[in-house]
């Protein structure tokens, strides 16, 4: 476990404001790419993940909605960044997530890319144990289902990023 997903992690001492301080200077400067998928028009759930990531400290850039498959590897190897979430609304996400991670993987400079999907990822929602398997096993380090659980586990997920070496 990295220094920065102990912190995160670890419980500490009482009125940690310099250990909060640390751990958010350490990821100012990392970036998290934030995307529809090319199906997906909607918005309002890609402004909640900005907001969600960068309150973790992250940078975040946000392609917004309808994001074409090659558009979305094009900007992940020009912007090399420290995780990329993908949300869908539609229902459509796990064929569309299917499609996009294996374009993602068969990319050499993002094969070890932290990348996960979440939100509405078939259209009668909670997909189950086989296809959030099956997205894991296409190359998704994980899979957060619509939920307020997920959101949980998802800060827990992003406290626990390693850091990548910044240029």
């Amino acid at each position: 476990m990295t220094l920065l997903a102990r912190q995160l992690t670890e419980p500490g001492p009482a009125g940690t404001e310099a250990n909060t301080a640390a751990v958010a200077t350490a990821r100012r400067r990392q970036t998290v790419l934030v995307s529809g998928l090319a199906s997906d028009s909607h918005t309002w759930n890609l402004v909640f993940m900005q907001l969600l990531i960068e309150e973790q400290g992250y940078d975040v850039v946000n392609l917004g909605p309808c994001v074409p498959d090659e558009l979305l590897v094009q900007e992940c190897l020009e912007r090399t960044p420290a995780m990329l979430v993908l949300s869908s609304v539609n229902g459509h996400g796990a064929q569309d997530g299917l499609r996009v991670i294996r374009k993602l993987r068969d990319e050499p400079g993002l094969a070890e890319l932290p990348a996960v999907i979440g939100g509405k990822l078939g259209i009668s929602g909670g997909e189950g144990a086989g296809r959030v398997a099956e997205l894991v096993a296409a190359g998704f380090d994980s899979v957060f289902e619509d939920g307020a659980q997920e959101i949980a586990a998802f800060q827990r997920f992003i406290g626990g990023i390693p850091q990548r070496a910044l240029s």
